[in-house]
């Protein structure tokens, strides 16, 4: 499966890419699907009214996420990705009061959030932790349709029979034969290598030939975009105070930290371990603007989203040598890798636990800042690894649902990992023992294997021990 650039780097709000993101592009699907006219269930009259039930993490740990707000806004016919943040409170705020829905092409609809909105908290359905049923009823109360999706991680959503189709297509290489043809159709690290020594092609110029097939001469401007959009968010980051929402009290950092820094700029008397608090406070500045529900780019997901960012604006701003072509070579490459740790694992905390966030997010940015400070392409699938393996484990247990604590300091630390593992790679020569392939299963299997509770659903770990004041 070809996953672009911007699919795995895709533009839109905070707080989580699975549990806001997602529900809300499901919402705009079905809303499409009634549209297209889609087969009524037999004995259905004409729409009148709307439904939605949330399951598994999307239930547990939704109200955190603003799970609800996502799927009420969705009805109403918004996307993340161009979503006005005055006009959506608005319009929740009508939504709630009025109890009516009013997407572009249809009659008002009845849609009462606190009746017709269910957190399900039996277990999760079948197909994936993320489980969201959409029903539109008649006026009688009877079925018109259903639809179930499972938002995957980073945005991504399937319904159902789209899910069962992806676990049954066999895992290879082969271009489909229906669709756009890739040069390099790596589905691998080892594949990807293979190519890369056959074509004599460096990963970011492979991945660079893949993408223009889809987006031809728009490309280059493409990536600037996702580029600029990820400075434009640490630099808000950097300069907004107060105590994000949700509850738990906790207090923006970013800009105190980022002004100490800058006073500190030309002290010979700084520490040479400075360097990792640059990369933290952009980081911190991204996650921080995520928690708050701000304008952020998935990296794979919202709760990784400041790792790359921070490494793009280290690579930047502190790297000697720097030039645009190597943050857009970083971008690329850090895309590679994300597409195949989606396509082989997960990158979901609620499949496989922060290791598929963060971890995926470190093994991103650190084959992507080997890359642009020109490691080969061995190296830079060393990088991957390195900083991948040692992430392995790492649960997903989010105090209160909230998208705060562990997950602002842990993006910091997921950077600082990430320039450590690329440093790491381009002092070797490439050849490691563990490869890519191998870690990104055992990451797998690993988040098979860990408990439920520290997958997502603030029921286990640091979500259940707080201080009790």
């Amino acid at each position: 499966m070809f996953l672009s650039v911007f699919d795995i780097f895709k533009i839109g709000i905070g707080p989580s890419s699975s549990h806001t993101m997602g529900p809300m592009v499901a919402a705009g699907r079905f809303l499409d699907d009634l549209r297209g006219g889609v087969e009524r269930i037999p004995g259905a009259g004409d729409l009148y009214r709307l439904g939605a039930s949330l399951h598994g993490s999307l239930a547990f740990t939704g109200k955190g996420h603003a799970t609800d707000r996502a799927v009420i806004l969705g009805l109403c016919g918004l996307l993340p990705h161009t979503l006005d943040p005055d006009q959506a409170e608005r319009l929740e705020e009508e939504v709630r009061r009025e109890g009516v829905v009013r997407p572009e092409g249809f009659e008002p609809l009845h849609f009462d959030p606190d009746k017709d909105l269910v957190f399900d908290w039996g277990p999760p359905l079948a197909g994936h932790a993320n489980g969201l049923v959409l029903t539109a009823y008649d006026k009688n109360g009877h079925a018109y349709y259903q639809q179930t999706y499972y938002s995957v991680g980073g945005g991504f959503v399937v319904t159902a029979a789209e899910l069962e189709a992806q676990k049954a297509a066999p895992k290879d290489s082969k271009p489909a034969t229906d669709g756009p043809q890739y040069p390099y159709p790596f589905a691998t690290a080892r594949e990807m290598l293979q190519m890369g020594e056959t074509s004599a092609k460096t990963i970011a110029q492979m991945k660079f030939a893949n993408e223009r097939v889809l987006h031809g001469g728009a490309l280059t401007s493409k990536i600037d975009t996702i580029l600029s959009t990820m400075d434009e968010c640490i630099d808000r980051g950097l300069v907004q105070e107060g105590i994000l929402p949700g509850g738990l009290m906790v207090k923006r950092r970013a800009k105190a930290i980022y002004e100490k820094l800058q006073a500190e700029r030309g002290n010979n008397l700084a520490q040479p371990h400075q360097a990792n608090d640059w990369m933290s406070v952009y980081a911190m500045a991204v996650n921080e603007e995520n928690a708050a529900g701000g304008r952020v780019v998935t990296s794979p997901t919202n709760g990784a989203a400041g790792v790359v960012p921070a490494v793009l604006r280290y690579y930047r701003d502190h790297c000697i040598g720097a030039t645009r072509q190597g943050c857009r070579d970083l971008l690329l490459v850090a895309a590679a890798i994300g597409g195949l740790i989606k396509s082989n694992a997960s990158i979901s905390g609620a499949e496989v636990g922060c290791q598929g966030e963060v971890g995926s997010a470190a093994a991103m940015a650190a084959g992507g800042l080997c890359a642009a400070l020109g490691g080969n392409n061995a190296q830079i699938e060393n990088a991957a690894e390195i900083a991948l393996e040692h992430h392995l484990g790492m649960t997903c247990d989010p105090a209160a649902g909230l998208v705060q604590v562990p997950c602002i300091e842990r993006n910091a630390l997921g950077a600082i990992k990430a320039v450590s593992a690329a440093s790491l790679a381009l002092r070797g020569d490439g050849q490691h023992f563990m490869p890519l392939d191998n870690c990104i299963q055992v990451m797998l299997e690993t988040g098979q294997d860990m408990n439920l509770k520290y997958k997502e659903t603030s029921t286990g770990g640091i979500a259940v021990n707080l201080p009790e004041c």
